[in-house]
């Protein structure tokens, strides 16, 4: 971490701190990385009457700007395709940089009164196939809710569109897997995918599913978005 500080002699004079590194937020009692390297600045150094509330925004002196923060585990997928966990209020800010058309929610539970009031402020629609989370052995991933969120995020009228369930780790990897293999990816590329968000918590049923999974189905359909093998 670099950091570059001046502090006039008197009390009300801003203290500007330059920060290089990635910032990390404990999210449920995780931490998320949030954006890439960029410049921070605090509000004036408080005296002994101020509370300490320091205000956060990006940018230089000149032209500040809002400090966008992505959901947890947040990913580009594919042209006009995005993966994350359970988006927050405080990441409302960034999705609407995305310029969503649809979401695609996993979850069973309805949608929170925040989210829903956040996608028709912004015209955005809500795609949801309610999928139980269910730990080993007892997993059981419904295929056809799979094939018709699949449905729903290869049709280009959706994009941009974000797949999220509550970590974006084990519903999001499945069907982002099923995506790939529909894109011809091969095994090892999709499984490491897959690995790489759901990390120690990589379950082999997961896998087991994307393996068998027969995308055949939908191959008739065109994939006007990139669908390089690996």
């Amino acid at each position: 971490m670099k950091q570059q500080a001046t502090v006039a002699s008197t009390a009300d004079t801003c203290k500007t701190i330059e920060v290089a590194a990635v910032v990390e937020l404990q999210h449920h009692h995780r931490s998320q990385p949030l954006l890439p390297p960029q410049f921070i600045k605090l509000s004036p150094v408080p005296t002994a009457d101020d509370n300490f509330d320091f205000n956060y925004s990006c940018g230089d002196d000149d032209n500040e700007e809002e400090f966008f923060i992505p959901p947890l585990n947040f990913a580009m997928v594919d042209n006009g395709i995005f993966r994350s966990g359970f988006p927050d209020v405080y990441n409302f800010s960034f999705l609407l940089t995305l310029g969503l058309r649809s979401i695609i929610y996993l979850c069973p539970e309805p949608y929170p009164e925040a989210n829903m009031e956040f996608l028709k402020e912004n015209d955005i629609r809500l795609f949801q196939f309610g999928i139980k989370n269910c730990k080993e052995p007892f997993v059981n991933i419904p295929e056809e809710k799979i094939r018709e969120a699949l449905g729903v995020l290869i049709d280009v009228r959706n994009h941009p569109v974000l797949i999220h369930c509550k970590r974006g780790k084990h519903r999001t990897g499945c069907l982002v897997g099923c995506l790939r293999k529909l894109q011809k990816w091969c095994l090892t590329s999709v499984f490491d995918e897959y690995q790489r968000f759901a990390a120690a918590k990589a379950r082999v049923s997961d896998q087991r599913f994307m393996e068998l999974f027969d995308a055949s189905i939908l191959k008739q359909q065109s994939l006007p978005f990139s669908c390089s093998k690996r």
